[in-house]
């Protein structure tokens, strides 16, 4: 025992993390103390007498690390979501030390030598289909990792994943600090439009939290500055709030992300080249579901011409609209929204702003609390006097209908300046079997404007999406029952994993649903039904240009790493080559342009940013089991949670079919988005 509460078994509710004791000088130590304590572990392992066997060795190997685990996840999720310079500073120190250490354990020669003695006994030895398969996990992952290069390529392969880790914390907090640093504060109440009230109050209170007396701040998050879009009638203001987001990363300032990004594709493509791959995308997909990236340019090339037809149409109309509004001016990226937003209210009576009020928060997170009800059984029951990590967060006990504890989901909704942008879902604790049950906890980020004095916090329709979307990774974590962690909940290929958050968008719009939980904060009234259906009518409207603009990106995530050579151009003009090539109209960006698009440069989707839309070719076909029964039929409602407590203990594709009767078709999809 020590005063090192990272350190300590945590006596906690449930066995939370104990995040009021914890401060941040306690981090460094409790990682030194588990890094030593892993290399211990490993050694005990390498240097056993015994023959190796799947149980002195592959499951042992799954014991080992679960301290160094459970700090890691507690310090990158507090980095992630209430970061502060001490944080920073330490998380680029421990990206190189963390990766070092990995390093030591996946290229142990010895270490390896007794897996690969375990693996080559395997259709001898008497194993479950779970075990069957984190051996055969475990073995590849050593491969995968370089254990068998020669030396010499061993220790490039360190050097280069050292400056990798370096490099994408780096790009990381370039992109905070771009994000937080721009702000236009406007003084004139008419160059806010139409802005939503909620909205209104919240530019307000942004801006007396930055120091103005009056007047209304905007700023480059998602939450400030898509609204601006879309009703400021200011058009010299949305241009410069567009320029400033299009451009962060890209100011030559010392928050740039060029070099950083040129760094990271060499890199990443020097080390598939050592591994024995022709790029760093055949590395990476691999591993996935679509295997190579010829089938996952297959995908995005079979949608991309209808998408773009229908972006050049929604062009033209919104082209139209803007000589309506006395305007001779070419339509641009920072009209679009403005003017879609016209277009939207004349052809189908729909205001989006007329949405908000029946999308309070706490109403809809106790709508995709409801489905996951009527669903699985599930009750939610919040947690009071439970440690969390920032007096946002609101945690809540999960427990099946008798009462049976599954596990805890912290929910943490609103933005603020140590906070990356985005939203996500982390595990804190993945369930397993191995040595007792371990129930799951998980966390769901977010970064919707909070509640002012005036007004509470109203969601778009999208942000309410986002609540059902990060809601549907929690229940993949939440509802996974297997015997080893690493196998667990969302420990699954990239491209598989958005599959259960997409799939709960579905029950987010149904009209069935919208009438249990979508009620005007105000009145209490429920949504209306004519309201309903203006919704359904305007499906999809704009669906080309949100097609299009998240296609791009995925085609520019895979330009950059397919490459079989550094890069010979600047980010920018890379980019625009890239875009030449698909035939992108002007007036659409990329969803992320490479200097800020940290899903590939700081996160984990580099190659896999495709995995939205492979995803939601099986959600949109997915959700059809229950169309064609009922939105809470219990056998299909059972087959698919079956499919969610496997998590990664068989391949996605197998899981599928068991739940579907069959594999996937994309004519859904296609349907879904008005492409046919």
């Amino acid at each position: 025992m020590t005063s090192n509460p990272l350190l300590n078994d945590w006596d906690t509710p449930f066995g939370v993390p104990p995040f009021e004791k914890i401060d941040e000088s306690h981090y460094l130590p409790a990682f030194c103390a588990a890094m030593a304590e892993e290399r211990a572990q490993v050694e005990t392992i390498t240097t056993s007498r015994e023959a190796p066997t799947y149980a002195n060795t592959i499951e042992e190997l799954e014991r080992c690390g679960q301290n160094l685990l459970r700090i890691s996840r507690v310090f990158f999720g507090l980095n992630s979501s209430h970061s502060n310079d001490e944080i920073r500073d330490l998380a680029r120190q421990m990206a190189p030390e963390l990766a070092a250490h990995n390093d030591d354990i996946w290229l142990n020669e010895g270490l390896f030598a007794r897996v690969d003695a375990v693996f080559k006994q395997r259709d001898a030895l008497v194993l479950s289909p779970e075990q069957q398969r984190l051996l055969k996990e475990t073995h590849k992952n050593f491969i995968r990792a370089g254990a068998q290069l020669p030396t010499s390529s061993q220790q490039r392969l360190r050097q280069i994943n050292s400056e990798v880790a370096e490099l994408s914390q780096a790009f990381a907090q370039n992109l905070l600090a771009e994000t937080n640093t721009f702000e236009i504060h406007v003084m004139r109440r008419e160059d806010l439009g139409e802005l939503p009230a909620s909205l209104v109050s919240a530019a307000a209170s942004e801006a007396r939290h930055r120091g103005h007396d009056d007047g209304w701040s905007f700023t480059l998050a998602q939450p400030s500055i898509e609204p601006f879009l879309q009703y400021s009638p200011n058009r010299e203001l949305r241009q410069r709030l567009f320029e400033a987001y299009a451009q962060r990363g890209d100011n030559a300032n010392e928050r740039d992300n060029n070099n950083v990004l040129n760094r990271l594709v060499t890199l990443r493509w020097e080390r598939a080249v050592l591994l024995g791959y022709k790029s760093h995308a055949h590395y990476v997909l691999s591993d996935a579901m679509a295997e190579t990236p010829e089938r996952v340019y297959e995908l995005l090339d079979k949608m991309w011409q209808p998408a773009l037809s229908m972006a050049r149409a929604e062009r033209d109309s919104l082209q139209a609209m803007m000589r309506d509004d006395g305007s001779d001016e070419p339509l641009r990226g920072w009209d679009w929204r403005y003017y879609a937003e016209k277009v939207r209210q004349q052809r189908f009576a729909l205001d989006e702003d007329a949405l908000r009020p029946y999308f309070e928060l706490t109403a809809v997170r106790d709508g995709a609390f409801l489905v996951a009800n009527k669903l699985f059984g599930l009750e939610l029951r919040e947690l009071e006097g439970v440690p969390v990590r920032h007096p946002d967060q609101q945690a809540f006990e999960v427990l099946e209908a008798d009462g049976t504890h599954v596990g805890v989901i912290y929910m943490d909704f609103f933005t603020r300046e140590s906070k990356k942008p985005g939203a996500w879902m982390n595990a804190l604790r993945s369930q397993s079997k191995l040595d007792g049950e371990a129930a799951p906890i998980v966390t769901n980020d977010f970064n919707f404007l909070p509640a002012t004095a005036e007004m509470p916090s109203l969601l778009s329709f999208r942000d309410a999406q986002t609540v059902f979307h990060e809601f549907g990774h929690a229940l993949h974590g939440l509802l996974s029952s297997v015997t080893y962690g690493s196998l667990s909940g969302t420990n699954v290929p990239r491209d598989f994993v958005e599959f259960p958050s997409q799939v709960l968008e579905n029950w987010m719009s149904e009209p069935e649903v919208l009438r249990l939980y979508a009620r005007h904060f105000e009145t209490g009234e429920v949504i209306p039904d004519a309201l309903i259906v203006k919704l359904k009518a305007a499906e999809t409207f704009n669906q080309g240009f949100a097609t299009v603009e998240y296609m791009a990106a995925c085609y520019l995530d895979l330009a950059w790493h397919t490459l079989t050579a550094a890069p010979d151009l600047s980010p920018a003009a890379f980019e625009a080559r890239e875009m030449e090539r698909i035939g992108l109209i002007d007036e659409i960006l990329p969803r992320y342009r490479s200097t800020y698009f940290s899903h590939v440069f700081a996160g984990g989707y580099s190659s896999g940013y495709y995995g939205y839309l492979w995803a939601e070719v099986l959600d949109a076909d997915g959700f059809e089991a229950f169309r064609e029964t009922s939105l809470f039929d219990a056998r299909t409602a059972g087959k698919y949670r079956r499919l969610l407590s496997q998590g990664g203990s068989r391949p996605g594709m197998d899981l599928y079919r068991e739940f579907r009767g069959r594999p996937p078709v994309i004519e859904p999809l296609l349907e879904r988005r008005g492409l046919v």
